[in-house]
């Protein structure tokens, strides 16, 4: 999987930050269909296996779903390799930026 390097700044208020995004995040999830949401909870669901982080999060928004990986470090790089084929095979995008990583489909 092709991986993408992102300059992004941390929010200066994390707080507000968090709770604009569970806004959103319930907002638009409605929005794509049930199997999309299936998707985004059978990945969650395998991360843990993959990769060592302070925290998992779905991030429903208008164009697409993203699922951010804070302060990823992965523990198994083989199951890694074979699970980003399959998602890139469902169109995921991967990118890297300070904070983690992030696995995007754009609808």
């Amino acid at each position: 999987m092709q991986a993408r390097e992102l300059n992004t700044q941390e929010a200066p208020t994390k707080w507000f930050a968090a709770m604009d995004a569970q806004r959103r995040n319930t907002n638009n999830k409605s929005h794509f269909p049930q199997t999309i949401q299936n998707q985004i909870t059978r990945m969650l669901t395998v991360m843990d296996m993959v990769y060592s982080a302070k925290g998992v999060y779905e991030a429903y928004g208008k164009k697409g779903v993203s699922i951010k990986i804070d302060g990823a470090v992965v523990k198994d790089r083989k199951n890694l390799m074979a699970l980003e084929q399959e998602w890139t095979t469902k169109g995921f995008v991967k990118k890297i930026s300070p904070q983690g990583v992030i696995y995007r489909l754009t609808a």
